[in-house]
């Protein structure tokens, strides 16, 4: 790519606001605590009630029973919601893996019930006597050990080609073949995963933490089954999302359920423990790498392979886009290979593909 001709003055140049110092809208609410996140909505509704999760144990297998009964008759308990308990519920698209399990476990720590309670105190005292009775199933968590199955292109994902890349690579005077691994990596944002929910008639408000409000309102219309026009979604702040608030989550579903059973409002949070399983996660790659120079260091041959693992209907990590866009060379070749793995579902987090490709 060649530029021959000046840019000229663009309005970054005329300095109106960028270097200037401009207070920002939020500034003041967010430096002095007074911003309200999804949580805080106290003085937005009377008689709040407060659900707590109850993820899976295992992460794959099959639920024999939930056993609530000891739960259910503790102290200020309002309600136990199993996937048992609703009417079938949807998933969205861009949901790998079920919000609410009901008899299949697809990952760790996925919710599998959620307890609503007069008090945060209450509802996590009785979630930790749920007990759950499981047939755990044999899994696949390693990328490492799956990679040389998998050696076909991901789905809507065909290799990119250009030129020849094995002549091109046979021919260099200069030659790289090299191999890279980068780990899992999860989500700890400053603000956990939390929504409140309330209901009003068959109308449906979600005070929620959430990057992309559309998706976050079609996509729980779709799960619980109503029209979307029926659900509002309130999130002006985010306490850190960097992709991992991108989705539809389960806090935001549970405190859904929770407000219908008990006609009260409900509030949920994930605890720090649950929320790198029962969350999105950016996902392990393996990278092949095989450049090809000339003499003078010119490159001539690039090939970029990466392997990424997901859940079924997961989407892969791109980690190969990067040498698309930034190297130079005729012949070239990237590709896309996906496992299935019965991990936590691997989706965006900040940079993705960029933070493990670059």
């Amino acid at each position: 790519m060649k530029f021959e001709t000046p840019a000229g003055t663009n309005p970054i140049d005329n300095l109106r606001y960028v270097g200037q110092p401009l207070d920002r809208v939020d500034g003041p609410l967010k430096t002095t605590g007074s911003a309200t996140y999804a949580y805080e909505w106290h003085e937005n509704v009377s008689g709040l009630a407060y659900g707590f999760i109850v993820a899976a144990p295992v992460a794959k297998g099959t639920i024999s029973a939930i056993r609530t009964e000891t739960a259910r008759n503790a102290p200020g308990v309002l309600a136990v919601i199993t996937g048992r308990d609703v009417e079938a519920l949807g998933k969205a698209d861009r949901n790998a893996a079920t919000l609410l399990a009901v008899d299949k476990i697809e990952h760790y720590h996925q919710a599998i019930a959620v307890v609503i309670a007069e008090t945060f105190e209450q509802a996590r005292a009785a979630a930790y006597s749920v007990k759950v009775d499981y047939q755990p199933a044999p899994g696949h968590y390693s990328l490492a050990a799956e990679k040389e199955n998998v050696d076909t292109p991901v789905q809507d994902e065909p290799d990119k080609n250009i030129g020849d890349f094995d002549q091109a690579y046979a021919e260099a005077s200069v030659k790289l073949d090299a191999t890279y691994a980068t780990p899992d990596q999860s989500h700890m944002a400053m603000e956990p995963h939390a929504s409140m929910a309330v209901w009003e008639d068959d109308r449906l408000t979600l005070w929620t933490s959430n990057q992309m409000i559309d998706w976050c309102r079609t996509d729980l219309a779709e799960t619980l089954n109503m029209p979307v026009e029926k659900i509002r979604i309130v999130s002006p702040y985010i306490g850190g999302g960097f992709g991992g608030k991108l989705f539809l989550r389960s806090d935001a579903l549970l405190a859904a359920l929770g407000a219908r059973a008990t006609s009260r409002p409900v509030k949920v949070m994930l605890p720090r423990p649950v929320i790198p399983n029962n969350t999105t996660h950016r996902p392990a790659t393996v990278q092949h790498i095989q450049l090809g120079a000339d003499s003078s260091g010119l490159i001539t041959a690039i090939s970029h392979n990466s392997w990424s693992g997901n859940l079924p209907g997961g989407t892969p990590e791109t980690a190969v886009q990067q040498s698309e866009l930034l190297y130079a060379g005729a012949s070239r070749h990237t590709g896309l290979r996906l496992a299935q793995l019965d991990l936590p579902e691997g989706n965006a987090m900040r940079a993705p593909g960029e933070a493990p490709g670059l």
